[in-house]
């Protein structure tokens, strides 16, 4: 009896363990728990008004399927009956073979069972009702449940009953075959090693990204954590808490400018990556957010504030500034104007003196002055056939000197002609001379170089008529013509 208790009880400890899976097939569990009797004497199935009797035994058990797996058990331990209808005990070493039908998910956590199958039951020869000691179990049959501890450790509690095919074990043969029951609780350890090319923890089987880089964490399913469901895994994801965008790597843009708000100043509204995502209606390369001239005209230059520079303060922007570094008025585009004549002193070539506009700033020849000159050329004269200057001339020319230090900004132009005797060549060439002469002169006086222009025409244009002898004379002349 205590034989067959044995086989019980390894019959029990197979069934105990947790399914296996297809990445781990195999499955060997360690077992106990207590025997109770059906047979000629009585029935104690569910009954604990009396005495327990144990087992202990070892199972290894193979995946066939998701939801089907055999196993193989061997027990040893002890079997009896103590009522006042009778008793007996024995020892019992028993072997059998299961199928295990599984009701739920290999996945979950809590799976319910049913199995079958058949056993052999080796008992001690205490009893001599026959001299065999050798039961078959057929069938073994039972129901339990699973517990998942860990991912190759699992609890069970099964209830085993097992039929033999005699009536004789009890001491007595009355016709009605015995019957064990067996209670049962163990641990059962899974093993194999299940296929995970990316070595992620999770089989090829059910790992939906199989090739996840060494590493990086990943979910049921196998692939990479995704913390915020943005589409892009936590270890590529620089946002791995917050929503964004492939874009930006996973980092929100609530304003959608291609900046991640992180690094946005102005988060809510559009503008570009040189100015940190913030706007700059007027294009001046200051942001709206620190632009305190907001409506700068294009491509006027700004300060850090964004409002235009004014480097003379005149109230005129550099950019319509003619001056812009001396203060002047708007009126003259920011130039200032000492002699204060309309002309600015940028375009005034008499800046000290006060001019005329049609002048560019200098004073107006009076008519007596233009006259004066006029009459000082009528009174320059020469040596016969010579540019050499008599001695009269000078003093004439002297009194032209005062007047143009005068009016020091006075352009001087000197003209040279002659009659008609003589050559043409030669009378060119000698109202050149001429006009150089007095030029020489004026510039010994101090009269700058840059005043005076000299211009001989020889004899092409005559003012008078040259077959005369008064004709002749007025053609010898010399013209001085003032400009600014």
């Amino acid at each position: 009896m205590k034989k067959l208790t044995l086989l019980c009880s390894l019959i029990v400890l197979t069934n105990i363990a947790f399914a296996q899976t297809i990445d781990k097939k195999w499955s060997i569990g360690l077992h106990g728990g207590a025997t109770q009797y059906k047979g000629d004497l009585g029935n104690d199935f569910y009954k604990f008004d009396m005495a327990f009797y144990g087992f202990g035994g070892l199972t290894v058990s193979r995946y066939i399927g998701s939801n089907l797996d055999i196993n193989l058990t061997g027990t040893r331990g002890k079997i009896g009956f103590n009522r006042p209808s009778g008793h007996f005990i024995s020892d019992v070493t028993t072997a059998s073979v299961n199928l295990r039908l599984h009701l739920l998910n290999e996945r979950l956590p809590v799976r319910p069972y049913v199995f079958g199958g058949f056993g052999a039951m080796l008992f001690d020869k205490k009893l001599q009702i026959t001299k065999k000691n050798l039961d078959f179990a057929t069938p073994t049959a039972g129901a339990g449940v699973n517990f998942k501890l860990g991912p190759s450790v699992n609890l069970n509690i099964q209830e085993t009953f097992m039929f033999s095919n005699r009536d004789v074990r009890d001491g007595v043969s009355a016709g009605k075959n015995d019957e064990y029951l067996f209670h049962s609780a163990g641990l059962t350890f899974n093993f194999g090693k299940k296929k995970d090319a990316d070595n992620d923890g999770i089989a090829d089987r059910l790992d939906k990204c199989p090739n996840t880089p060494a590493m990086v964490a990943v979910d049921k399913n196998g692939c990479p954590v995704d913390t915020d469901a943005d589409g892009i895994a936590n270890y590529l994801d620089n946002c791995p808490d917050i929503a964004g965008t492939v874009a930006l790597n996973g980092c929100p843009d609530k304003d959608a400018d291609g900046i991640t708000d992180a690094d946005d100043r102005c988060p809510d509204v559009a503008g570009t990556s040189a100015l940190k995502g913030c706007p700059d209606t007027d294009a001046d390369g200051v942001p709206d957010i620190d632009d305190k001239c907001a409506d700068t005209k294009a491509g006027y230059k700004v300060n850090e504030t964004g409002c235009t520079i004014d480097n003379d303060m005149d109230g005129v922007v550099n950019e319509e500034d003619r001056c812009p570094d001396a203060a002047g008025p708007a009126s003259l585009k920011g130039c200032p104007d000492t002699d204060a004549d309309g002309v600015p002193d940028i375009d005034d070539r008499c800046p000290a003196s006060k001019g005329t506009i049609a002048n560019k700033g200098c004073p107006e020849l009076t008519p007596e002055v233009v006259q004066k000159i006029t009459n000082i050329a009528s009174k320059l004269f020469f040596e016969t056939n010579s540019d050499v200057l008599k001695v009269a001339s000078t003093t004439e020319l002297d009194e032209l000197v005062t007047i143009l230090k005068t009016y020091e900004n006075s352009i001087l132009t000197i003209e040279g002609h002659t009659d008609s005797k003589g050559s043409d060549e030669f009378n060119m060439t000698l109202s050149q001379k001429r006009a150089s002469a007095v030029r020489v002169y004026l510039i010994e006086k101090g009269i700058a170089e840059n005043r005076l222009k000299s211009t001989g025409f020889g004899e092409t244009n005559p003012i008078a008529d040259n077959n005369t002898n008064a004709g002749r004379a007025k053609n010898r002349r010399v013209e001085l013509k003032t400009s600014y």
